[in-house]
Order: C-alpha cells, then structure tokens, then sequence
C-alpha cells in the first residue's frame, strides 16, 4: 500500500512526474547531461541580453533618431517584464510541463529578436524587447525546474553549480559580447547583430530541446490563481518601475509607488495564504518561505548579494568609459578576470556544496569583500593609465569568491523544495535576484554620479564609493550566511522522517 510519505518521496525524487518519457526509478535519464547543456545555452543567451545590450544603445539612438529617454526602455523594459514573468511561468511549467513551457518561452524569444532585430523606428523595437522580456521570464524558472527534475545527490549540485557559472559569465561578459558584435558589424544598423545573433542559436537548441527535454508535466495542474497573478504582478511593477527609470528622475517622480507595491504585496501574501486554506493551487505557496528549510534565507541572500553584484558592472563601465575613455569591448575586457573566476569556481562549488554546504558561502562572501575592497583601494592609488591591468588580480579574487556564492546559495535554497514546486520555487528565487540587481542598477550608478559631481568629477573616487555599497551589500549576505551556518547542523535519520512527513501533510 503507498502511504502518503511515500508519495512526497515521489514527489521529491520527481518519479511521479511526466506522462511520456517518464523517469525511471531503477536509474536516472541518460539524457540529463545533453538536456541540461541546451537549456544552459538558453539560459545564458536570454541572461546575456540584459547587459548586452547597454553596449549599442547610442547607435540605436543615432540609427532610429530615438530620445535617450525612451531608447533607454530597449534596456528596462526587458528587464522589467523578465522579472514579471519569473514566478507566473514557473507555476505554469510545474502545472503544464517544464518542456511545454521551455519550448514556447524559447520559441517567442527567437520571433521577439527577429523582431527586435528588424525594428524600423523606436517604438516597435521597444515593444518588441518587452515581448522578448517576457518570453525570458517564461525560459529562467525551467532551467532550475529541470535540474531539480533530472538531478539527484551530487549531480544536481554539480549541475546547479554549471547553472551558477552560467548566471555569473552571462552577467559578466555581456559587455565583452556587445563590444565584439559591434566591431564585427561595423556601420549603419550593425547593432540589429546583437538580437540577430539569437535566431540560429535559438532554432538549433528548440530542435534539440524537443528531442532531449523529458515530457509532460508534474501532476499538479489544478486552475491558474489568476487573483494571485494581477496581485503579485501589480506589487512588482510598482517597486521596479521607479528603480528601472532611475536614469531618467523616476526615483524622484515615481517614490509614491514604493509604498502602493508594498501594500499590494502583502495583499497577495493575504491572498495566497487564503488559496491554500482553501484547498486551490495557488501561483506561489506561502509555505515554500515558511515552512520550506532553507528556501527563506536563501532567497533574501541573494536579493542583497545581487544589489552588488548586478550594479557594479555599471560602475565599472561609467569608469573605464567615461573616466578613462575605453571602448565598449576595451571596457567588458578590463572586468574579464571577475568573469573567469567567477566561472570557474561555481563549477568546483557544485562539486563541493553536497559536502560543505552554506560554509562555502561564507567563504565566497568574504572572498567578494575582499578582491572588490582591493580593487576600490588600487583604483584610488594607481596612475589611471594602468588603472586596467592594476585591478585585475582582485577582480579575480572577486570572481573566485562570486562563484562560490551562486550555485551553491542556488543549490542549498532549493535543495528542500519538493520537485512538483521547484518552477514555481525557482522562480521565486529568480524574482529576488532580480529585484537585488533592479536595486543595485538604480543605487549604484546613482551614488557614482552624486559623488563624481561632489569630486569636481574625481571618477576613482566614484567608482570606490560605487564599490563600497557593493562590499557593503556582500556583507549583509555574509551575515545571513553564518547565521544560517550556525543553525545548521545535520539532522539525525529519525528527524529527517519526521521533517518529510510534515512536509507530506502540509504540500
């Protein structure tokens, strides 16, 4: 007879899931590591074309006689509707199927580049980066739903820590990419390269996602809280819209709209909490904060880390372009290090998290404090001329530690999150860190230029002051971090049967 334990293991392992190409309980898919690799090229190309772009918008404003204003949207935009979308499509791919979803996210963003890319005037490329922004949101949340599906024990670490170096590269890089497409299509309308350069990658992994990614969905289709959606929805546009017109006085014009988002948030909290007591489905389970070990802090972890994280590339590139006038790709090069270690290590984490856990955030953490702390003190003592080569050993101390802080937090957050729930989860966890970088790309160019206009335009000045809110967001992780270390200890075999059969009753 199945008991109800048995069926939450089902339910984690992910054996219960799909309706075709089922998983197999003897053993795991044999395709998991080819499945995984297409989805991790989505990833990063729909990752990449939130920085990659920043790199050709006064050729896009010269190209369509375009204001900054509205030209800056092609930027916001996306990044707004990405972060609408997390937690939506997450729910959708847990209810309907991670590849259903997969597929028709990584459709729409190919037509929505071929679109961008074609733009005639402003408006239409505009409209066109807001479709592409949502077609992302509906692609994030199915990665982390796939590796939780595929993945068990020290695969999945192994595979969320390629997931992490995958976030930390595209981040790092895509000034780097930008600059090179630019150099490569030079003159008149060489900056539609940059969204037409998704198309072929885009048509060869949908072929290759429909051959490898595993059928159906998890079970758990019940009707789509569409109260919780308007609600949740509604809160998050009225927190990022003044944070992603920052550039244009929005967090002037726009302060009023803090407040509303918070109240219609905590309305949605109120709201999600009644669909549960009812018995409904709702888009984002209450309990996965509350109930869920780990799910909480990790999420807020990564909120702060990416305050930093995201807003110091724009720091960096306000000071190597403007202050020191290198080019685009002169520029993405100079951070190239952070990139590389960034990279490397969240590789060698996803190797390590099953055996040292949230220890190996910790040291990331401090890691991070450390190479960006360096890298403010020699922008102020060195000679502008070498400022470039001069920061690259604490870049990539920096880039070590960012490492050790993605895929393992990624791991760890949702290492305790039933697999019927993890696109809803990762989801979640996605939405965080794109609220940390809405914040991070808003405050930090923000402080460079305040200080910069203070320093009778001083720019190493600016860009340590632009550093030390990023070592200051990194410590804040570092505290949630060892407080988390601390109440951590593993628990014996009896509470772990007692902590799955809570989890059984309550999900």
């Amino acid at each position: 007879m199945t008991t109800r334990h048995d069926l939450d293991q089902l339910d984690r392992t992910g054996h219960s899931e799909g309706s075709g190409r089922r998983q197999d309980p003897a053993g795991p898919d044999p395709r998991r590591w080819r499945a995984l690799s297409v989805t991790l090229v989505v990833g990063f190309m729909s990752l990449l074309d939130v920085s990659i772009v920043s790199v050709a918008l006064p050729s896009m404003q010269q190209d369509l006689a375009a204001s900054p204003a509205s030209v800056q949207w092609v930027v916001s935009g996306y990044a707004l509707t990405f972060a609408l979308a997390l937690v939506p499509a997450g729910r959708l791919g847990d209810a309907l199927g991670r590849r259903r979803m997969f597929l028709v996210g990584l459709l729409a963003f190919v037509l929505c580049s071929a679109g961008a890319g074609a733009a005639p005037t402003v408006g239409w490329l505009v409209a066109a980066r807001l479709a592409q922004g949502l077609a992302a949101g509906c692609l994030a949340p199915q990665n982390s739903g796939l590796i939780q599906q595929l993945f068990r024990g020290g695969e999945r670490g192994r595979a969320f820590g390629l997931f992490g170096a995958t976030v930390g590269i595209s981040t790092a890089v895509g000034p780097v990419v930008g600059g090179l497409i630019l150099r490569l299509a030079e003159g008149p309308g060489g900056w539609r390269w940059i969204f037409y350069v998704n198309v072929p990658i885009g048509v060869v992994a949908f072929v290759l996602a429909w051959r490898l990614l595993p059928r159906g969905g998890t079970g758990r289709r019940g009707g789509l809280d569409v109260g919780g959606v308007l609600l949740l929805g509604a809160g998050a546009l009225a927190v990022l819209y003044p944070l992603v017109q920052a550039e244009s006085g929005g967090l002037t014009r726009l302060w009023w709209l803090f407040p509303v988002g918070v109240l219609v948030l905590a309305g949605f909290v109120a709201w999600e909490r009644r669909v549960v007591r009812r018995g409904g489905e709702p888009v984002f389970d209450p309990r996965l904060v509350t109930e869920t070990r780990g799910y909480a802090i990790g999420a807020a972890l990564a909120t702060v880390y990416f305050v930093g994280f995201s807003g110091v590339w724009l720091v960096f590139a306000l000071f190597f372009q403007t202050g020191l006038g290198y080019s685009p790709l002169q520029s993405g090069l100079a951070v190239t290090p952070f990139a590389l270690g960034s990279a490397t290590a969240a590789v060698v984490a996803g190797r390590l998290v099953e055996r040292y856990g949230r220890a190996l955030t910790v040291f990331g953490l401090a890691a991070v404090m450390a190479g960006l702390g360096a890298t403010a003190v020699v922008l102020l003592l060195v000679p502008a001329g070498t400022a470039g080569w001069a920061v690259a050993p604490a870049l990539l101390v920096g880039g070590i530690g960012g490492g050790f802080v993605i895929s393992p937090n990624v791991t760890m957050t949702l290492s305790n999150v039933p697999v019927r729930m993890a696109g809803a989860a990762g989801g979640g966890l996605q939405t965080a860190q794109r609220f940390g970088a809405a914040i991070g790309t808003a405050a930090l160019p923000g402080l460079f230029y305040v200080v910069l206009a203070d320093t009778d335009r001083d720019f190493p000045t600016a860009a340590a002051a632009g550093l030390a809110v990023a070592v200051a967001g990194a410590g804040a992780a570092l505290v949630l971090a060892v407080v988390d270390l601390r109440r951590d200890r593993p628990p014996d075999h009896d509470e772990v049967d007692e902590h799955d059969h809570r989890r059984a009753a309550h999900f």
